[in-house]
């Protein structure tokens, strides 16, 4: 029986080509509380259509999810979320979203391997959230960044507000972005790599 087709299989979309002078990749973990945004900040910055593991929130969840502070939210990461971006000619960062219910934790063990630093998403609305979060990060040894992603209706703190409900140590950086926006997802994740090479510059911080 001959199973050749004349149906051509389409080849990957120019956008999707990892760029030839690239010489290093990296990757990163976005990570975070339920909604408070990993998924817009990948799909905001990623240069290739990205992943996303999304699917409607049934009644399955009632009672098991908090979202307490996302009443409206009605769809999810249950797997990841994963795009691209290229920093310069030679850098591209693979970025990995991870799941914010707690039931879907232990796909973190996966996602974390082979990862140089991740970005914490925080909503000043429910930084109790973020607690947890940061503390599995602390537990595995993993360079992290926090990203206060500045819903319209979230109260603002000084930084060192933040820094002190948060517990975080004084050389952990702690920046506002806006999620939605391409531009300001992107400095957070410069601020990462420049965070990362002042660790890889002064290791008595690691």
């Amino acid at each position: 029986m001959d199973f050749r087709s004349s149906d051509t299989v389409p080849g990957p979309r120019s956008e999707d080509i990892l760029p030839s002078t690239a010489a290093a990749a990296v990757k990163v973990v976005i990570v975070g509380g339920f909604g408070v945004g990993k998924t817009t900040l990948v799909g905001s910055v990623s240069e290739i259509r990205p992943l996303s593991t999304e699917e409607t929130m049934t009644q399955a969840g009632v009672g098991v999810d908090d979202v307490h502070g996302v009443e409206q939210k009605a769809a999810t990461t249950v797997a990841m979320d994963f795009g691209r971006i290229t920093l310069n000619e030679q850098l591209v960062l693979y970025l990995f979203g991870t799941p914010g219910q707690q039931r879907f934790w232990f796909l973190w063990n996966g996602l974390f391997d082979g990862a140089l630093g991740a970005v914490v998403m925080v909503d000043t609305r429910r930084l109790e959230v973020s607690f947890d979060v940061i503390g599995r990060l602390e537990e595995r040894g993993v360079p992290f960044v926090v990203a206060i992603n500045t819903f319209p209706e979230a109260p603002s703190y000084p930084t060192e507000e933040l820094r002190s409900a948060l517990d975080l140590p004084g050389n952990v950086p702690i920046v506002n972005c806006d999620a939605r926006a391409r531009t300001s997802s992107r400095d957070v994740l410069m601020t990462l790599m420049r965070y990362l090479h002042s660790l890889t510059a002064t290791p008595e911080h690691t």
